[in-house]
């Protein structure tokens, strides 16, 4: 009978998971793509607000780089202007990190944007710079971070489910059965960190031609980028993001499916 209990609290979990999971969704005015999300934008803009300050903290704060920070908005704001970025409600704000040796680049939700000087320093064309902006403006408004909140709120749910109907007191070698499950929970997790990536790189295809830059300097990034790991990259499947040399092939097709008929000359490197 203690078991039987134990297998109904567990289906009753997994149930709930589920049911809050795929009962919030939406559709996504820029990708079109329906989306399961539990975040309202003004609470994904005000999440990235007040987690803004303590993520430039870790990268030595704000650069004191002036004319690099002029750079970096211009070229940021021009990628909105020109998207439909500048077309949501995302309250989009360009940084500069002060950090000279990390390679990095990343979003918060709702448009903080932040680049450290270590990468800016890396780029070797303003196209390049828009590439990388692009990419992470792609993250917020694909709402990968609301989406990868609602993610990881399922797999814990469906992870501690199977956690519990694996577990048998009587017999405590069954708590291995939590570990497992959240080894993949984990796993799911890092695939959908992956997708994302992939998904922001298109997005950065479509966006940086509208803003009068070439999209192929972004493959130039990725080999900046894995020129720079130095053969340090982690296997792909337990990366959050694609290896940069795979990621070229994607951005090559990407490239080819958005200009049948070859990149036009006059988009700015």
């Amino acid at each position: 009978m203690r078991g039987l209990l134990r297998y109904v609290v567990a289906a009753v979990l997994a149930l709930s998971a589920f049911i809050t999971y795929y009962c919030n969704s939406t559709t996504n005015e820029v990708t079109g793509e329906t989306q399961h999300v539990a975040m309202t934008t003004d609470e994904e803009i005000a999440l990235g607000l007040q987690a803004a300050p303590q993520m430039a903290q870790q990268y030595g704060g704000l650069s004191q780089d002036a004319q690099a920070r002029a750079v970096v908005e211009r070229v940021g704001e021009k990628i909105i202007s020109s998207t439909k970025a500048g077309q949501t409600p995302y309250k989009f704000q360009f940084h500069l990190l002060a950090d000279p040796k990390t390679i990095n680049a990343f979003a918060l939700p709702g448009g903080q944007v932040f680049i450290t000087e270590g990468l800016l320093r890396s780029l070797t064309s303003e196209g390049e710079l828009a590439g990388v902006l692009a990419h992470e403006v792609g993250h917020v408004v694909g709402r990968h971070s609301a989406e990868q909140v609602a993610k990881a709120k399922l797999t814990q749910g469906l992870s501690g489910a199977a956690a519990i109907a694996a577990y048998d007191p009587d017999r405590p070698a069954t708590a291995a059965g939590g570990a497992v499950a959240a080894a993949i929970s984990k796993l799911l997790t890092l695939r959908y960190g992956r997708d994302d990536e992939l998904e922001a790189d298109k997005l950065a295809v479509d966006f940086t031609p509208q803003a009068g830059y070439d999209p192929r300097s972004m493959i130039k990034v990725m080999e900046i980028l894995d020129q720079k790991a130095g053969g340090s990259n982690p296997p792909e499947f337990l990366s959050t993001h694609p290896n940069p040399s795979n990621r070229i092939g994607r951005l090559q097709e990407e490239i080819a499916a958005e200009f049948p008929q070859g990149v036009p000359s006059n988009l700015k490197q």
